[in-house]
């Protein structure tokens, strides 16, 4: 491949280091204030400890942390150096994902097999919505990841948004022309009608559960954990989890019954595809009930079967965001390697608590479901040899 090719990325490639800064920054603000209950939007970024508002260079991603030297210009009170490594990791992500997807050819081993013919012919202009939700979707995990870690919850808020985004970008993505070469390829699995009523009429469950749960008519599940397990205890023991899984197998009663609806009502649509816009929208949902319906099929298998919370609801919002913008093939792939990853950590912080003589760190689900999507993205040849593999779980592309 000629330099040249290289070359007229570069603006482009700078771009996108910076918006992938500039969106760490706000992730830091997402970080700090989502779980404190405060407003991401306003007042303006404050030093903690003297209140002083801060200047705008020391608001810059990644420099402004460097030219204040890690300390409040007025308090002199250290900056945490976290602030500039997600601002750089963020940025470092979004740059080599660009690069993947945009910059190198198809036919180059592994690194143009990441995105493939549609990301590449299509350019960045014609794939920007599938581009920024992707990009915003690692953004997420990694707000999640850091939330999760220390405070072992995830804001239910993140997820959501995720989810809804997809729902929108994704037919919007479907409207757009795409360009010749990339034709009979789509980045996500579609559907055809019967599929689509299917997921149509899962979310439509997934709406009445929910409106139900809002009224008032089904109760949350674990709404007396707060009288078993004090708030300053991170992991208690609650001694009625299985009984709280009633709780929420009722609530998915009507997604179940949206289901088989869908079905039935799905086998009697002409065979003809639908619309590119419905096919797009049809794979983001059942992506979004694929990743949501594994993850919560094993918390309530896993709690029955052990007699304890097997895993938080908000391990539920992720998968089922990471679904929505990925789609239904993805989420297998995710839950079937994380516990791997779960296994490797036990090990390794048991190794590091033995070497230095202190308490091993738990650290919850929700990180390694976030690292094997970061996986799952940055090693797609691999898991595309074994869809090679097994045809059905092939991605078709949009149906003309």
């Amino acid at each position: 491949m000629q330099p040249w090719h290289y070359y007229q990325h570069i603006p482009t490639a700078v771009f996108v280091f910076a918006f992938g800064a500039i969106v760490g920054s706000f992730i830091n603000v997402v970080i700090y204030r989502l779980p404190a209950g405060m407003s991401v939007i306003s007042p303006a970024s404050r030093c903690p400890i003297c209140g002083v508002r801060l200047a705008w260079y020391e608001n810059l991603p990644i420099v402004g942390w460097m030219y204040v030297r890690a300390r409040c210009r007025t308090c002199k009170a250290p900056i945490s150096p976290q602030y500039m490594l997600i601002e750089a990791f963020m940025a470092v992500l979004f740059l080599v994902l660009y690069a993947a997807l945009f910059m190198v050819k198809p036919t180059v081993d592994w690194w143009g097999h990441i995105g493939g013919d549609w990301w590449y012919y299509n350019g960045v202009l014609r794939a920007l919505p599938a581009f920024l939700l992707v990009v915003f979707l690692l953004a997420g995990l990694t707000a999640m990841t850091v939330i999760d870690a220390r405070q072992f919850i995830i804001p239910i808020g993140i997820p959501r948004v995720l989810t809804v985004v997809a729902f929108v970008a994704w037919p919007i993505q479907a409207a757009l022309p795409s360009a010749y070469r990339a034709r009979g390829h789509w980045p996500i699995q579609t559907t055809d009608w019967h599929w689509f009523c299917i997921g149509a009429m899962g979310m439509v469950g997934v709406l009445i559960a929910w409106g139900l749960l809002v009224r008032g008519v089904m109760r949350y599940s674990f709404a007396d954990y707060a009288e078993y397990v004090p708030d300053d205890q991170v992991l208690g023991d609650y001694p009625h989890a299985r009984r709280e899984m009633g709780v929420e197998i009722l609530f998915l009663l009507p997604v179940l019954a949206g289901l088989v609806a869908g079905h039935f009502l799905g086998a009697g649509l002409p065979a003809a595809a639908p619309p590119v816009i419905i096919q797009a929208l049809g794979g983001s949902i059942l992506g979004y009930l694929s990743g949501a319906g594994l993850v919560w099929a094993i918390r309530i298998l896993g709690t029955l079967g052990f007699g304890r919370e097997a895993m938080g609801l908000g391990d539920v919002h992720l998968m089922g965001a990471v679904g929505a913008v990925l789609g239904w093939v993805d989420p297998i792939w995710i839950s079937l390697l994380a516990p791997f990853s779960g296994l490797s950590w036990v090990v390794v912080s048991m190794g590091i608590s033995s070497l230095f003589k202190r308490e091993r760190r738990e650290l919850p689900y929700g990180p390694h479901l976030a690292l094997v999507t970061l996986v799952v993205i940055l090693c797609r040849p691999a898991f595309d040899w074994v869809q090679s593999v097994y045809p059905g779980l092939q991605a078709p592309g949009l149906m003309p």
